[in-house]
């Protein structure tokens, strides 16, 4: 009984795994890449010096921030909304 359960279920089984990982790898190797892929995203980098968005107070980063001179000042905002609010005011 258990010798007919292991020819008849766990050996085909762990052949079609074992061959599976053979032949995935393969046809993964072999991969192309498109002319027309997505670029990846760009890298954010962490740390730096955080700004308040003068609108809703969040902290942003400088790097990533929306930016807008003001009376010859930079100001800092979290979103384009966050700034075109500002500009409303």
């Amino acid at each position: 009984m258990l010798r007919y359960f292991f020819l008849e279920f766990v050996l085909p089984l762990l052949v079609f795994l074992f061959l599976r990982s053979i032949l995935g790898n393969f046809f993964r190797a072999r991969k192309v890449p498109r002319e027309n892929a997505t670029p990846p995203p760009p890298t954010i980098i962490a740390g730096g010096e955080l700004k308040k968005d003068p609108v809703c107070g969040t902290y942003i980063s400088a790097a990533l921030s929306v930016t807008r001179k003001v009376h010859g000042e930079m100001v800092h905002f979290c979103s384009k909304e966050c700034r075109d609010k500002y500009r409303a005011a």
